[in-house]
């Protein structure tokens, strides 16, 4: 996938008539494993229920749970069903199909603008380095870009340019917590759905990681096996991805096979515009 296919897989297509349930359909993402990216099953999913939501209302949460892993190499249907639409918030209830069977369930609401109380969890934004200051993985994983493995993190439509070392091949530094800078690599123009959208798209890319940082795994270690369990959001403040924001992700605990990651997203004035959260399965093999 390019950037400019980003545009592309969150329009989702309206394959029926405007009824109490919706039916959309996206497009395919193709990955090294086979299976279905959690990210796009998500933003698709999410641009899928805004489309059947008044335009004054923006989103401000969601929640998914994965049931299935998806064939990345065929299309996904998305059935969407009109929870109720009250005074200042609409909710949509999203299923995920493919060949007759749920992949994924997720409820989303949206809201009206509107006024009320203010404030935030601050982050000093002057104490970290400039993205433009960091290395791309271009910059450090381009000679491998005749390994398809390596495809799958070199042609993402979002650059990634990591505060700490990245974990892709080895693990410099042990910590529960990362920052990472992102942006869309093209110009996104698109609605504010559409951004919260690729945002959501975006995120899931790499909500696991603190988990494997914190022991010391990177991806490239033979036989681990990692999956997406949940996947929620909050969408706090006006942002556009294709401006850089910082993700700024820790993960408290890990147990039984799973570990649960928090992520916030600031932009460089320093604004909490979206929060994440995620529960992953993850799997590796004996280090003994």
């Amino acid at each position: 996938m390019t950037a400019a296919d980003l545009l592309p897989m969150l329009s989702v297509l309206d394959s029926g008539a405007r009824t109490r349930e919706d039916i959309f359909t996206g497009p395919a993402l193709p990955t090294p494993h086979g299976r279905s990216f959690g990210g796009q099953v998500v933003g698709q999913a999410l641009a899928a229920a805004g489309e059947t939501v008044p335009e004054d209302r923006a989103i401000h949460s969601m929640h998914g749970y994965f049931l299935r892993p998806g064939n990345s190499n065929e299309r996904m249907t998305f059935e969407v069903n009109r929870l109720h639409d009250g005074r200042s918030f609409s909710t949509r209830r999203v299923q995920a199909y493919q060949d007759g069977q749920v992949l994924m369930s997720l409820i989303s609401s949206f809201q009206e603008p509107d006024e009320g109380l203010e404030h935030q969890e601050t982050i000093d934004m002057a104490a970290l380095p400039d993205p433009e200051s960091l290395p791309t993985v271009w910059e450090k994983y381009g000679h491998l870009a005749g390994n398809g493995q390596a495809s799958w993190v070199l042609n993402r439509p979002f650059d990634f340019r990591y505060v700490e070392s990245d974990i892709i091949l080895e693990v410099a530094e042990r910590t529960s917590r990362q920052r990472v800078w992102m942006r869309s690599r093209d110009t996104l123009d698109a609605s504010p759905l559409i951004h919260a959208a690729a945002l959501a798209f975006a995120s899931d890319y790499l909500l696991l990681e603190p988990i494997a940082r914190t022991h010391g795994i990177p991806w490239a270690t033979p036989g681990m096996r990692f999956a997406s369990l949940d996947h929620s959001m909050w969408f706090h403040r006006p942002f556009r991805v294709d401006e850089w924001l910082l993700y700024e992700l820790d993960s408290p605990t890990s147990q039984g096979g799973r570990g649960l990651t928090h992520g916030r997203f600031y932009d460089r004035s320093g604004a909490l515009v979206a929060s994440v959260a995620q529960e992953g399965m993850m799997r590796v093999p004996s280090r003994d």
